[in-house]
C-alpha cells in the first residue's frame, strides 16, 4: 500500500492561516507523506467530501498531570479534535513529590483545581510508581498515551518537595533556592517544555493555606527562572497576582530571554479602569511594544462554574470562608446555619468592585432534589419571590440537600463583544481549557469545537482559517512545540477532519467515570469526524478505534 490513511475530496486548512484548497492527504508511517494530490491506495481511506482537514488541535492550558496515569485518552479533549496538552499549568503536578506528601498533593489538587481525593487516591494508587520529575516523565512514556503530551515543570510540588510543609507558610532559605534551582534545570534536561507557577490569591491549597508557589520571594522566582536563562530553553507560564505580574514580567523577559504566557486574560464586569480587561490588554501591549515576550492567555467560551458548599471552591480565598476550609462537613453545616458566618458572607459580597457580589445573586440553581421546582432559576429570582435575602436562600437550599444543592454561576467572558476583542487581538493566544480539572464545576475542554460552532459558522466573527491557525500553529508557536499545528509533508500525521456544518460542543452532562465513582462534567463533540494522531486513527464518528 502506498499509505496506512489517505483522506480525500476535502479543503485542506493548513493551521497557517492561508486560505483553504482542495486536496487529499497521505500518511504513511505516521507522517505526512503527501498533501494536495495522494495518488495511490490506501490501507485506509477516510471520505472527507465537503469537510475541512485540519492540523489535529493543540491545547496549552490543561491540568491532565493526575489523570494521564489512568486515563490514556485524557478524554475528553481528543473527542474534540485536541492532538497536543500541555499540562501542569499554574505550577501544579504531582511531581516530584514524596511519598509522605501524595495526600497534602491531593488535598492542594482537591482544592484549587476541584479534583476528588478519592478519585485521585484511586487511580494513582498506592505505588506512584515515580518521585522525581524525571521518574514521572518515564512513567508516562512507559505507560503511553493516545495523544501528545507537553509537561511543564510546576512550582508547588516543587516547593513542598524541597521545604516540606513551611512551603507554605515561609519564604525558602538561600540553600532550598539553589537546590530548587537545580531541580528546575534536571526537570528541563528530563524533558519538561517550561517552568508554570502561580500568585492568584484565589489558589488556595491544603488546609486553607496558600498553595506553596504564593510565598515565594522574588529572589527565589528569579532563580529559579534564571534557571531557564542558563539553558536558553523551555518557556514561562505564570498565574498572575500580587508580586508576579507586569513589572516583574519585564524583569523576567530581560534576564532570562524566555518567553512568558500568562493567564487569565478574561471579560470581567469591569470593562474599563484599573484592573479591568482592557487595562490588562494594554498594559500587555506596552510590554510587547518594548520588546518583552509576552502572550496572555485568552479563552473562547464563558466562564461558568457549578460549585457547592460541600467545597465551595469559589469563595475559598475568601477571608469569610476561611472558617470553612479547616472545618470537616458536620462542622461545615454548623456553620453555614450560624447568623454570624451568613452576615459575614453577606458583608463580603457586598463589598465594591467584588465580582462574586455580581455574580452570586444571578446564578442559576441548577440541582436540587429537595425543591426541582428552584431548578434552573436564579438566585435572586427565587430570594424575591419569597421574601428572603440571596444568601440566605442558598445556604437553606444547601442545608435541605446535606450541602449536594448545586448552583452555576458566571465568573467571566458574558460580554461577547469584549470576548470577540480579546479573541481577535493579535498578541492573544488560545487557551485555558482547564481539561482534567474542576471536573464536577465546569467542562471547557470543548472549547475548540465551541470556537468553530459559535464563532465560526453561526457568528461569523472569524474565518476557518483563522479559527484554525488559533487553534493549531499559534498555540504550537508560542510553547515552543516546533513539530506540531501545521499540516505539511514530512511533519507527524496529527489530523482532522472536520463537518463545518455540525461541528459543536454538546450542553453539559454529569457523568460518574472517574475513579471511586466520581463524577465530572464532559460535553460530547459533534462534526468531528476523524481524528488522527502520529498515523494512528484514534477517533472515527465519534468512536474510540484503539
Amino acid at each position: 500500500m502506498d499509505y496506512d490513511i489517505k483522506i480525500t475530496g476535502g479543503t485542506i486548512v493548513d493551521g497557517s492561516g492561508k486560505a483553504g484548497y482542495a486536496g487529499d492527504v497521505g500518511i504513511k508511517d505516521g507522517k505526512i507523506v503527501a498533501l494536495g494530490s495522494a495518488p495511490g491506495e490506501a490501507a485506509k481511506t477516510i471520505d472527507a467530501a465537503g469537510k475541512i482537514v485540519s492540523p489535529g488541535f493543540v491545547d496549552i492550558h490543561t491540568h491532565y498531570d493526575a489523570q494521564i496515569m489512568w486515563d490514556k485518552m485524557l478524554s475528553i479533549s481528543p473527542w474534540h479534535g485536541v492532538t497536543t496538552v500541555v499540562m501542569g499549568n499554574c505550577g501544579f503536578g504531582i511531581a516530584p513529590t514524596r511519598k509522605d506528601h501524595r495526600l497534602l498533593i491531593a488535598e492542594t489538587l482537591e482544592s484549587v483545581e476541584g479534583m476528588s481525593v478519592e478519585a485521585l487516591k484511586t487511580g494513582l494508587g498506592e505505588d506512584w510508581g515515580f518521585e522525581t520529575f524525571p521518574e514521572y516523565l518515564d512513567a508516562i512514556e512507559k505507560s503511553g498515551t493516545a495523544i501528545n503530551v507537553g509537561v511543564l515543570f510546576g512550582h508547588t510540588p516543587l516547593r513542598l518537595y524541597v521545604m516540606g510543609e513551611d512551603a507554605t507558610e515561609r519564604e525558602a532559605t538561600a540553600e532550598e533556592i539553589a537546590e530548587m534551582r537545580r531541580l528546575v534545570t534536571e526537570a528541563i534536561d528530563a524533558g519538561a517544555i517550561g517552568f508554570a507557577t502561580s500568585k492568584a490569591r484565589t489558589h488556595v491549597g491544603f488546609r486553607g493555606k496558600p498553595v506553596p508557589s504564593r510565598m515565594a520571594s522574588h529572589e527565589e522566582v528569579m532563580a529559579l527562572m534564571g534557571a531557564l536563562g542558563d539553558k536558553q530553553k523551555g518557556m514561562i507560564q505564570i498565574t498572575i497576582g500580587k508580586g508576579l505580574s507586569y513589572d516583574e514580567f519585564a524583569e523576567i523577559t530581560e534576564k532570562t530571554g524566555r518567553r512568558i504566557s500568562w493567564t487569565a486574560l478574561l471579560a470581567g464586569a469591569q470593562i474599563a479602569g484599573p484592573g479591568s480587561y482592557k487595562d490588562q490588554l494594554r498594559r500587555s501591549e506596552e510590554l510587547i511594544a518594548s520588546g518583552h515576550d509576552v502572550v496572555p492567555q485568552v479563552t473562547c467560551r464563558p466562564l461558568n462554574f457549578e460549585f457547592n458548599f460541600k467545597a465551595p471552591f469559589l469563595f475559598e480565598s475568601a477571608k469569610a470562608f476561611n472558617v470553612i476550609s479547616r472545618a470537616e462537613i458536620p462542622e461545615r453545616k454548623e456553620i453555614y446555619a450560624s447568623k454570624e458566618f451568613r452576615d459575614s458572607f453577606r458583608e463580603m459580597l457586598a463589598k465594591p468592585g467584588n465580582n462574586l457580589g455580581r455574580a452570586f445573586p444571578v446564578a442559576t440553581i441548577s440541582y436540587c432534589p429537595s425543591d426541582t421546582a428552584v431548578e434552573e432559576r436564579t438566585i435572586k429570582d427565587v430570594a424575591d419571590e419569597r421574601g428572603m435575602d440571596v444568601v440566605d436562600l442558598a445556604l437553606d437550599l444547601a442545608l435541605a440537600n446535606d450541602l449536594e444543592t448545586r448552583f452555576r454561576m458566571p465568573v467571566a467572558n458574558a460580554d461577547e463583544e469584549a470576548v470577540e476583542e480579546l479573541l481577535k487581538h493579535p498578541e492573544t493566544v488560545l487557551g485555558l481549557s482547564d481539561a482534567g480539572a474542576h471536573a464536577s464545576q465546569l467542562c471547557d475542554a470543548c472549547f475548540s469545537t465551541y470556537l468553530l460552532g459559535h464563532w465560526v459558522r453561526e457568528k461569523g466573527v472569524l474565518t476557518v482559517e483563522e479559527a484554525i491557525r488559533m487553534l493549531t500553529s499559534r498555540p504550537a508557536e508560542v510553547f515552543g512545540i516546533t513539530d506540531r499545528g501545521l499540516l505539511a509533508e514530512g511533519r507527524p500525521a496529527d489530523v482532522v477532519v472536520i463537518d463545518l456544518d455540525k461541528v459543536g460542543a454538546s450542553s453539559l452532562k454529569r457523568v460518574y467515570d472517574l475513579p471511586a465513582g466520581e463524577d465530572r462534567l464532559i460535553s460530547e463533540a459533534t462534526g468531528i469526524d476523524a481524528v488522527v494522531v502520529n498515523g494512528t486513527l484514534l477517533r472515527e464518528d465519534n468512536v474510540d478505534q484503539i
